[in-house]
């Protein structure tokens, strides 16, 4: 009886290994993107016509949502997530960046307005060309709505890990970034 104690995890941890079988879950909430890939986007600009890039936000964590300049109701969602998981970063709230892409610049004026509560927020757009550049390198190709994309978390060294599909808990985002923060050395 006393080998039996003994021998049956060895048989169980072998037959579980010789299967292939893995947990189903990871420490993560998002979607890892594997390999990291860097993001590109040196010919964008801001809403008033100034350049803009994601190399002016090295050093900083991003969360980057995509939409059109009129925003719809499930983009405004995503906007507030971001607003409200980035509140909740307390001290460490200097390391972390919000960026939303206006995927047209069709309506500026009213997509200001839409976004007056979020001041601290980067808004972009771009030139067809620059914004396909942007977002092919989000893996976001040509005719995928960019909208329904989700979220996306963008390391200090400028390279896409994560993606947070839309309807993703935001207290799962949280927990991800709080510990990505908390073990991170290069931002």
């Amino acid at each position: 009886m006393l080998m039996l104690l003994f021998v049956l995890p060895v048989v169980v941890a072998t037959s579980l290994y010789l299967t292939g079988w893995r947990p189903s879950s990871s420490g993560n909430h998002g979607e890892l993107i594997q390999p990291a890939r860097p993001v590109e986007g040196r010919s964008l600009q801001t809403l008033d016509g100034k350049p803009a890039n994601f190399s002016e936000l090295r050093g900083k964590w991003l969360m980057v949502h995509f939409g059109a300049s009129s925003c719809s109701e499930e983009c405004m969602k995503n906007i507030y997530t971001m607003r409200q998981v980035h509140a909740a970063q307390a001290k460490e709230i200097g390391r972390v960046q919000r960026v939303f892409i206006a995927t047209d610049m069709g309506a500026t004026k009213r997509l200001k307005a839409k976004l007056a509560d979020y001041p601290e927020m980067w808004v972009w757009t771009g030139e067809k060309k620059a914004l396909a550049e942007v977002l092919h390198s989000f893996g976001i190709d040509a005719g995928q709505p960019a909208e329904q994309q989700g979220i996306y978390l963008v390391d200090p060294l400028g390279n896409l890990i994560m993606r947070y599909p839309p309807g993703t808990d935001p207290g799962g985002m949280l927990k991800d970034l709080t510990r990505l923060l908390k073990y991170s050395w290069i931002g």
